[in-house]
């Protein structure tokens, strides 16, 4: 069967709004709305992805700051761990920041591998199969909640460091109201928050440079006694402890430090936001972050030892140590107030690669069809709206759980970033040896990717069983729940396809009538509008079902189709003509068909983020040049509807037929019926 030569007009293909009719004044909600998050943005600009872009350095604050801000509370506690036992914090300083630019140059390489974005969940499902990659997806979310949940009750914990006691009952009030903002800056998209919080960056690097620099050098000339003191220390603890003894304090100390390694990953989940070349610039973030962290944890590490840092109630180490290094100097005080307030708004900006990987996991688990396929869509702001709300809400929920405890918070967020990093690690390692075997080639990168698999196992393994009871308990029933619920919304999508592709698999056989050559439907006549997407049964159903319900009435077909710029299309400039692509494709086939069967047809299709709005206005523009049209949608139905459903199917159909009703149109929904 040929495909037409029909191509729709330009006019039927614009999205200009100045040719759909005059909007009324925006409610009060709408206004306030538009405010606090920010107009719309227009998808057909082909500069608007390299606008909202990062560059390495705005992508380094953005997403490394999670990595960079773990430095306030994961050196602590792999410390304190040591108990009397400091001096092994030398040893300990020198695996962290080991470990660190291992999983950093893991993965760069990741990067490398999937340019569009190599987040946990991706790897593991394109590496080890889909399930390991719905383990690896699931932890990640629960590890984005967490992500949020420990920077907002660490921020609060160094910036009440700087308040008496008595003030510690505003904590987690306090904490409370800056989640609800971060939520609603995150609304407006990641560029703008990242621009507010590039400043607070900065602040940190500084302030936290002069700290531990200063912290270094002006002990320099006591080091070789405390060197001296270490050894004799090292010598009877070898004879008390044993060897292996200390061994096992090392490396439970290392792994309780887990959380200093937290933040790595984001940087290579959030390829998909940096600027052109994408890979280029997410490697360049990885070596900003990686070394910037390896020097930070490892430098704060030394000066707890080389200052004698002890716990003290209401002050966190850095508190402490601040106070230590910088108290005495003229404008000690203010210098301390930068230091921790640094520290703590890095905190919030760490938040940042929850709201902004987090719901991109939500996406991309979405398109799969593990999460309701809705929180795939992206906002007007092209943010996945739906996600950050959802991000949010958890967060907010794990926060009031914990009350805000960073030592319980923290054991909970290193189970699943190790699992996750764990998952990462074994599928590159097996996909590098597969490599290997076919040409000879990447022997270094399976040392690399097999150091990486050792040290995050051995993490996630020690603080399972060390911390099972201490929070550890709760991620894994957290994690369980989400894996789950994951695969029941699984099952239910793929029975649903699996029931409509039995239900309509004739109708894409239907023959063509003989002699069936006919061209585009005449104005003066009845038209049928058909509200379609992609070319399947369910479209086809539409169609017939019109012509069967009213037999002889209607002249030809207008098929229209709104192309959704979501989560899963919003790759880079030129996704708008991609996708106009795309559906010009489908459209065409439905007008073949359609005058196969002795039907005139033609299309017309928009481009958005919001579906029903966009289809509204097409139809509305259709109706004026087709005035006596009729619109008919298709729905899936069930006998007997639950309230899940609701969530996983969208009401788009009942939506648009509301709204042509208020314009004074008709839209006629076509069940699809289904047990």
């Amino acid at each position: 069967m040929p495909t037409p030569t029909f191509k729709s007009s330009p006019d039927s293909t614009s999205t200009d709004k100045d040719s759909a009719d005059p909007e009324p004044p925006a409610a009060l909600g709408a206004r306030l709305r538009r405010l606090l998050i920010g107009p719309p943005r227009d998808v057909t600009d082909r500069t608007l992805y390299h606008r909202i872009s990062l560059v390495a350095f705005l992508a380094w604050v953005g997403l490394g700051a999670d990595g960079l801000s773990s430095s306030a509370y994961g050196p602590e506690e792999a410390f304190r761990a040591l108990g009397a036992h400091t001096y092994l914090a030398i040893a300990l300083a020198i695996v962290v920041a080991t470990t660190v630019l291992v999983i950093s140059a893991a993965y760069s390489r990741i990067i490398e591998q999937f340019p569009h974005g190599g987040g946990g969940y991706v790897v593991a499902t394109k590496l080890l199969g889909k399930h390991p990659g719905i383990v690896s997806g699931c932890a990640l979310l629960v590890d984005y909640v967490l992500t949020i949940t420990i920077s907002v009750a660490a921020a609060g914990d160094a910036l009440f460091s700087l308040l008496p006691l008595q003030w510690h009952v505003w904590k987690l009030a306090s904490e409370v109201g800056l989640m609800l903002l971060l939520t609603l800056v995150n609304l407006r998209g990641v560029r703008e928050s990242t621009l507010v919080l590039a400043p607070i960056f900065l602040l940190f690097l500084a302030t936290h440079a002069v700290l531990i620099g200063a912290g270094i050098l002006l002990q320099a000339p006591q080091l070789p006694a405390t060197l001296a003191v270490a050894g004799q220390t090292y010598t009877r603890d070898v004879n008390t402890m044993g060897l292996s003894g200390l061994a096992l304090l090392l490396v439970y100390a290392y792994s309780l430090g887990g959380g200093t390694y937290t933040g790595i990953e984001a940087v290579s989940n959030g390829v998909t936001i940096m600027r052109e070349p994408r890979v280029q610039t997410a490697q360049r973030t990885m070596v900003y972050m990686g070394t910037s962290l390896a020097i930070t944890a490892a430098g704060l590490l030394l000066c707890y030892l080389l200052w004698n840092v002890g716990f003290t109630e209401g002050k966190t180490l850095n508190a402490v140590l601040s106070e230590r290094v910088l108290g005495g100097w003229p404008f000690g005080q203010a210098l301390v107030i930068a230091t921790l307030c640094s520290e703590g708004a890095l905190l919030v900006v760490a938040s940042q690669a929850g709201f902004t990987d987090g719901p991109r996991v939500l996406a991309n688990m979405a398109v799969d069809s593990w999460m309701p396929r809705r929180l795939a869509t992206l906002s007007e702001r092209l943010t996945t709206q739906n996600g950050i709300l959802m991000m949010g809400t958890a967060a907010l929920a794990a926060l009031l759980f914990t009350g805000g405890d960073v030592r319980q918070i923290v054991v909970m967020y290193s189970i699943n970033v190790f699992l996750t990093f764990s998952l990462s690690m074994l599928g590159m390692l097996r996909h590098t040896v597969g490599a290997w075997r076919r040409d000879g080639r990447g022997l270094r990168r399976i040392g690399l990717f097999g150091l990486g698999f050792a040290f995050c196992a051995v993490i996630m393994t020690i603080t399972v069983s060390e911390k099972f009871g201490e929070g550890g308990w709760i991620t894994l029933v957290a994690t369980g729940c989400v894996i789950s619920l994951a695969y029941l919304i699984r099952r239910h999508y793929d029975r649903i396809e699996r029931q409509l592709d039995l239900l309509y698999r004739t109708l894409t056989q239907v023959p063509p009538q003989p002699g069936a050559v006919v061209g585009e439907p005449d104005a003066r006549e009845c038209t049928a509008g058909i509200l379609v997407k992609e070319y399947g049964g369910l479209g086809l159903h539409t169609l017939l079902g019109a012509y069967r319900e009213f037999p002889h009435y209607f002249g030809g077909v207008v098929f229209l189709s709104v192309g959704v710029i979501d989560s899963k299309e919003f790759k880079g400039e030129d996704t708008v003509d991609s996708l106009r692509e795309s559906l010009t494709g489908h459209l065409e086939r439905y007008v073949a068909f359609a005058r196969s069967q002795g039907i005139p047809a033609i299309y017309r299709m928009a481009i958005g983020t919001d579906p029903v709005a966009e289809a509204e206005r097409l139809c509305l523009e259709a109706a004026r040049d087709f005035p006596q049209i009729t619109f008919f949608a298709g729905k899936v139905v069930f006998g007997r509807e639950a309230w899940y459903q609701r969530v996983l199917h969208n009401e788009t159909a009942l939506a648009i037929q509301k709204r042509l009703q208020w314009a004074g149109r008709s839209l006629v929904v076509v069940p699809a019926k289904l047990a």
